[in-house]
């Protein structure tokens, strides 16, 4: 089965870092992410997601961005529930990010900003480098 969701989106607000009682990090955000349309009063329509990061990609997140900032998000839907102080259970939808990239250059002003580049909490498939491989048309096997 697929659960895969990429977003792009700007802050809400500044991250919310936390750590758990067994100390790993865990950082909660809302990204606004606007629709490809208009309302028929030209008001753009925008969804506000609920998020989720983990372990040192939460602290690198956190510190990477702020309210504002512009975002590229990846990781999968998942659902939870709790009981609410009034008995009455409580269903959550969110991401639990995965990947993220900065889409905006780092503001030096206020040490806040952003920095060009992506992180992925998953090193297993880090991709490859760029080369400068010169490439013939003659060489391709086809």
């Amino acid at each position: 089965m697929i659960n895969n969701v990429s977003l792009t989106g700007r802050l809400t607000k500044d991250i919310d870092l936390r750590y758990t009682q067994s100390g790993v990090a865990v950082a909660s955000f809302t990204l606004a992410v606007n629709r490809n349309y208009k309302d028929q009063d030209g008001n753009q329509q925008t969804d506000f997601i609920q998020c989720q990061i983990w372990r040192k990609a939460a602290e690198n997140f956190a510190n990477f961005t702020h309210k504002g900032s512009l975002v590229g998000i990846e990781g999968r839907i998942q659902t939870r529930n709790y009981d609410n102080q009034q008995g009455q259970k409580v269903y959550v939808t969110e991401v639990i990010v995965t990947n993220f990239s900065l889409l905006e250059p780092r503001n030096t002003g206020n040490g806040q900003g952003q920095s060009n580049g992506q992180y992925q909490q998953q090193t297993q498939n880090q991709g490859w480098e760029q080369s400068d491989v010169q490439l013939d048309d003659n060489d391709l096997p086809f």
